[in-house]
């Protein structure tokens, strides 16, 4: 297994806050993926906005809901998704949305996975289609 991407996510209702506030550090907005809780069963994420600076820092903000506060978690992409969701889970993370449920798309397969000790990663492959 290969990392092939690793940033900080922040799961939040309140997107334009938070971006604004990046944007003034000097972030860059580079993509949005929107609609994605019609592809998943994680139908808490509506979209993610993918931001960089110009030293090459990247940060995710993710439209969601159902949360109560902002989620600040680690997300991880991966060239092996089953490979690395087995590792993780030998070191005792759980799936967060349930044992099976997986975030599916024709462009991700991912999991929102949890430590024994409270500390969350997103777990994500992309796929080529």
């Amino acid at each position: 297994m290969k990392i092939t991407g690793f940033n900080p996510a922040i799961h939040t209702s309140d997107v334009e806050s938070v971006l604004h506030l990046f944007e003034d550090l000097g972030f860059q907005q580079r993509h949005e993926r929107d609609g994605l809780a019609s592809e998943s069963v994680d139908d808490t994420v509506e979209a993610v906005i993918r931001l960089k600076n110009e030293d090459g820092f990247a940060l995710d903000i993710v439209k969601a809901n159902g949360f109560p506060r902002d989620v600040t978690i680690l997300r991880i992409n991966v060239d092996d998704f089953d490979e690395a969701y087995k590792l993780f889970e030998e070191r005792g993370f759980r799936n967060c949305m349930g044992e099976g449920n997986l975030i599916v798309s024709p462009y991700i397969k991912g999991a929102r996975m949890e430590s024994p000790s409270g500390f969350g990663i997103m777990l994500m492959q992309h796929l080529k289609g």
